[in-house]
């Protein structure tokens, strides 16, 4: 018996329950026409939208499906997952048709939080599954319940087990320590800081906030001021921060239990944004900011994630929520700078951040995403002059400053300027000899060039070692040894850049180089066909468009040339 997909089998039971007469077979001229209407329109079309990320049409097109069908189960729970995602609030009453949902019953425990009702918080919480995702945050969300209800030494004792546990030490001595220092047990908490900053090995944002505020609390404010420079480090967008970072260090910043909650789920949420989870990040910080909706950290991350997924209207209106007082709200516009320019308000993007420049003239930061603006809109000697601005404000450039130096070196090559971008780029690799990035770019030009072929090859070769599954790097080495004549490890590369990067013209008009050279001509025109189907630059165009006029000129007598650009 054929298997039955349970989409099939949603269709079935929608069918079943009356929504038989909702399809449109005809439309206006006569013409027939498959339109779903009613519940299972209302249903398809808001698994399309929750696909392709307009997340509020989906939570508006599933609630109008649940609305008309609500005896299919899957529906409720479509309906509810996407009320999560777009931050709906009723998303609580949804909850309650899924009660066999885990992340419903985090809303459902959520709401007994906010209600203070820790007992009937703690139950729901501690009926959650013990596995996967839940299993993880099971024994911190019933810890900060038993903090809520004022039983600091139950929630410590219920911690215990898991700091001696490897995974997720660091998080789980965190937050015991916050538990003491909100407890008033100042000695219990010292030494849990301590241990959670060991676990971590280097200071992330959450973590340098509240180890600088423990700091400053305790009298320490000299300490406090120094985690906040090693955080913030010496450049990037919390560099910009710095001193209201600063200023903010006497103040708590995990204020009561449901804080807690929200620092649970955002520790869980860049987990799972590491591991590219985005759904279950997104949901988990949509959680965070429904115990806490003053959670700048946490909308920084959603926005990310957002931003990601081409919902820039969607993390705009996430960052809206960060005022101006917040010591983070200098990094919000900086991103909010950001996203006006992936939407095309260039314009409007580049006079916020002048108005950054000259708020903050010490920083380079403002400058630098001006540079990447211009860049990317190919207006290169434009961008090279804000690098140039940017470059003024460094003193002493450092192993972080190499991005800039390359970025810049970039601009320079594509805007004609060699000498200057050679210049940058081998001043790039003095500042971290062994960035793969540079590595690459530099070699590649070399190449390009008939400079320095020898050494192009072993920089390539160090990029290709340390990203293995870079198509571009990959590309690079097929190309060196083509035009060193090694034919045969050319194309072997070449093959595999391509399958790494199906879509890139010209690692496909490589390849076809490197099939011109072994005799496989009839492929190598194909592969040409190919790159120019994928939207080639104009100079890479024209010279892919005269290797095929050559094939078609002479194509029983052309030599392969395998030094020949593609």
């Amino acid at each position: 018996m054929p298997r039955i997909r349970r989409s099939a089998l949603l269709v079935l039971a929608m069918l079943a329950g009356g929504a038989a007469n909702d399809f449109g077979f005809e439309d206006a001229s006569g013409v027939s026409k498959f339109e779903p209407k009613g519940a299972f329109g209302d249903y398809m079309a808001g698994r399309l939208a929750e696909q392709q990320g307009d997340l509020d049409i989906a939570a508006d097109r599933l609630r109008g499906a649940l609305a008309q069908d609500a005896a299919v189960s899957e529906v409720a729970n479509q309906a509810f997952i996407a009320a999560v995602l777009a931050g709906r609030p009723d998303a609580a009453r949804l909850a309650t048709g899924v009660a066999d949902n885990a992340v419903a019953q985090l809303v459902l425990a959520d709401r007994e939080a906010k209600n203070e009702n820790w007992e009937q918080a703690e139950a729901r919480f501690a009926a959650l599954p013990r596995q996967g995702l839940t299993q993880v945050l099971r024994p911190l969300l019933i810890a900060w319940a038993q903090q809520g209800a004022r039983r600091t030494t139950a929630a410590l004792a219920g911690l215990q087990p898991v700091l001696d546990e490897q995974r997720f030490r660091g998080v789980m001595a965190l937050h015991a320590a916050l538990i003491a220092d909100l407890g008033g047990f100042n000695g219990d908490a010292g030494r849990l800081y301590d241990a959670a900053q060991a676990a971590y090995g280097g200071l992330n944002l959450r973590l340098g906030q509240i180890l600088a505020s423990w700091q400053a609390r305790q009298g320490n404010e000299e300490d406090a001021r120094r985690t906040v420079r090693d955080m913030v480090g010496v450049n990037g967008d919390l560099a910009l921060a710095r001193d209201a970072l600063e200023r903010d260090v006497g103040n708590r910043q995990v204020r009561n239990a449901t804080d807690g909650l929200a620092e649970a789920y955002l520790a869980m949420a860049a987990t799972l944004r590491q591991q590219s989870a985005n759904d279950s990040a997104q949901a988990l910080l949509r959680l965070a900011l429904d115990v806490r909706e003053d959670f700048t950290a946490a909308r920084l991350l959603l926005a990310d994630i957002q931003e990601g997924n081409k919902q820039s209207d969607a993390a705009a209106r996430t960052l809206a929520g960060v005022p101006p007082s917040d010591p983070l709200a200098v990094v919000v516009t900086l991103r909010r700078a950001n996203l006006l320019d992936g939407t095309g308000q260039e314009a409007e993007a580049i006079r916020v951040l002048e108005t950054l420049a000259q708020e903050y003239p010490d920083r380079p930061e403002p400058l630098i995403q001006i540079g990447d603006s211009l860049r990317r809109r190919s207006r290169f000697r434009e961008a090279a002059e804000a690098y140039d601005r940017a470059v003024a404000r460094i003193a002493t450039p450092s192993r972080a400053n190499w991005p800039l130096f390359y970025e810049r070196g970039i601009a320079y090559e594509r805007g004609g300027q060699w000498a200057k971008a050679e210049a940058d780029f081998e001043y790039a690799l003095q500042l971290a000899p062994d960035q793969p990035n540079v590595l690459n770019y530099l070699g590649y030009a070399w190449v390009e060039q008939g400079h320095e072929v020898d050494r192009a090859r072993r920089m390539i070769e160090r990029a290709v070692e340390q990203r293995p599954n870079d198509g571009a790097f990959v590309d690079s080495l097929g190309w060196v040894q083509l035009r060193q004549g090694d034919t045969e490890g050319a194309l072997k590369n070449l093959e595999r850049a391509v399958e790494l990067q199906p879509e890139d013209p010209v690692i496909n008009a490589h390849l076809g180089d490197a099939l011109d050279a072994v005799g496989r001509r009839r492929e190598a025109e194909f592969q040409w066909r190919r790159a120019l189907n994928l939207n080639p630059e104009p100079g890479d165009q024209a010279r892919i468009e005269g290797k095929l006029r050559d094939v078609e000129a002479a194509p029983a007598t052309r030599t392969a040339s395998p030094g020949a650009a593609p």
